[in-house]
């Protein structure tokens, strides 16, 4: 495996509940800052099998990204069972819910 994909696994599995985090920012944690959409890769390959918490990666502008309406319904009621509110029916302040991982 990958060292970026390792770093993006374990940068997921940190997310902790209540919190969310953006794809290009989980890229620049795990150090390539223009490879969201190979993060956005790993989480719809790996998250079973890591048994990642998926529902809490969101794009940048704090709002569902899925086009998928039961996906969608999905990590909503997720997010919402570990507290998050929304604005309307699809964002997230991501200024009170970013995670922001400590750097090395």
């Amino acid at each position: 495996m990958e060292r970026f994909t390792e770093n993006v696994i374990t940068i997921i599995k940190e997310i902790p509940r209540g919190k969310v985090m953006s794809y290009g920012q989980i890229a620049r944690s795990a150090g390539n800052p223009r490879s969201a959409r190979q993060v956005v890769r790993i989480l719809h390959s790996m998250s079973r099998k890591y048994n990642l918490p998926w529902h809490r990666v969101v794009n940048v502008k704090g709002e569902i990204p899925m086009e998928d309406e039961e996906f969608f319904i999905s990590q909503k009621s997720l997010l919402e069972q570990e507290g998050i509110q929304f604005k309307g029916k699809n964002k997230i302040n991501m200024e009170f819910y970013r995670y922001q991982p400590i750097e090395e």
